[in-house]
């Protein structure tokens, strides 16, 4: 039975890729909607597949997070994911149609919820704005603030997976696109350009024809503007976002007992810890970029490229035979498949989680899960975040 992915709005489904693809369920907003409806409609999708993950992208409303928290408590039950994304609306949706397409092979539910951050650092989501005055959820000088006052002026922003702005026109600085193959989505606001077809395509190397579907509703309260045009490049085929899930080794969540890929559980969000004479408990999610392979050299250019250890097993994401980067403890894992070919024996760089702790044999920073602070006696669902 597969999971069920679920989203707060329905600005975040976007048309299925193929007949075959579930799509994702929306829950109403609860302005105007009884709890008791809200609980009802996630008792349906329990029901009906068994286990439900909700992506709520951090932007929404603090209602709406509430209201999920309370529908959750109240059915005191551990089959429900609450994932959370700083993806702009337009990314958010790109990274809801990539899990419900991976919805669809044999991953588990903690394999399903955790994979969303590794997903989202595939996503090139940015936009093409007319202003960027009241633009808060990327880094804005105030030289950039005062040209945006200039006629005519537009900027281009890159959100994730690195924040970045160029001013667009003559001599214009080019934004970091993937080094592997895309394809792009467009939502056009207000903003009259063609600028992501016309110059993003050819630097990112794009093939084939741009898609565009509707702006988000959500979009110009994200970006501070109505004036744009939105966009995310993202991995499309699903045999390469399943190859890419599967590579990365998995482990077992000591709080809830989830499967889970990454440093959290997706589930009930408990970080890795460490265990007694070193290691850790769900350790080594991704392997050492300085492996011998195609991507050898990333650590020269992968600002994240500190946060992995190389390939001796000396950190929490070592690959301890050094044979790929993805290894399991016996360097048995499956490499993933490198988008930018179809020659299975390219392998991609391993995707950001987080930083690591710097000595494998010391724990990371104390996270108490809110359940244990309650004290003795106190009863509250172990599946609480």
């Amino acid at each position: 039975m597969p999971t069920a992915i679920a989203v707060t709005s329905a600005d975040l489904v976007l048309p299925p890729t193929d007949p075959g693809t579930p799509r994702a369920a929306v829950l109403p907003p609860p302005e105007g909607r009884p709890l008791d409806a809200s609980i009802a409609d996630v008792q349906q999708l329990l029901a009906r597949y068994g286990h439900v993950v909700v992506v709520c992208p951090t932007s929404v409303p603090a209602a709406v997070e509430n209201r999920l928290h309370a529908v959750r408590s109240l059915l005191e039950s551990d089959r429900i994911a609450l994932v959370r994304t700083d993806l702009p609306p337009l990314g958010a949706a790109v990274l809801v149609r990539q899990l419900c397409l991976l919805a669809g092979y044999d991953f588990s539910p903690g394999v399903l919820a955790s994979a969303a951050r590794l997903l989202a650092h595939y996503i090139y989501a940015g936009a093409v704005l007319g202003s960027v005055s009241r633009l808060d959820r990327v880094p804005v000088g105030l030289g950039t603030h005062l040209k945006s006052w200039l006629p005519g002026a537009h900027f281009a922003v890159l959100a994730g997976p690195t924040p970045q702005m160029v001013r667009v026109g003559s001599g214009e600085e080019a934004l970091a696109g993937p080094e592997f193959a895309t394809e792009l989505l467009l939502a056009r606001g207000r903003l009259q350009t063609d600028w992501p077809a016309t110059t993003l395509v050819p630097r990112w190397r794009i093939p084939g024809p741009v898609q565009e579907t509707p702006l988000p509703a959500s979009s110009p309260g994200w970006w501070g503007t109505g004036k744009l045009v939105e966009f995310a490049a993202y991995l499309p085929d699903p045999a390469v976002l399943h190859q890419l899930v599967s590579s990365v080794r998995r482990e077992i969540c000591h709080w809830c007992g989830m499967d889970l890929i990454g440093d959290r559980c997706g589930f009930c969000g408990a970080p890795l810890t460490a265990l007694e004479g070193g290691g850790t408990r769900g350790t080594g999610s991704y392997a050492g970029v300085r492996d011998a392979g195609s991507y050898a050299g990333v650590q020269d250019a992968d600002p994240y490229a500190g946060a992995y250890t190389d390939a001796q097993g000396t950190g929490p994401y070592a690959d301890a035979r050094g044979t790929g980067p993805y290894a399991d403890a016996q360097g048995t894992a499956p490499r993933a498949v490198d988008p930018r070919t179809t020659d299975p024996r390219r392998a991609l760089p391993p995707a950001d989680t987080g930083t690591a702790p710097a000595d494998a044999h010391a724990p990371g920073p104390a996270v108490p899960h809110p359940t244990r602070a309650l004290g003795p006696g106190a009863h509250t669902p172990r599946a609480l975040p």
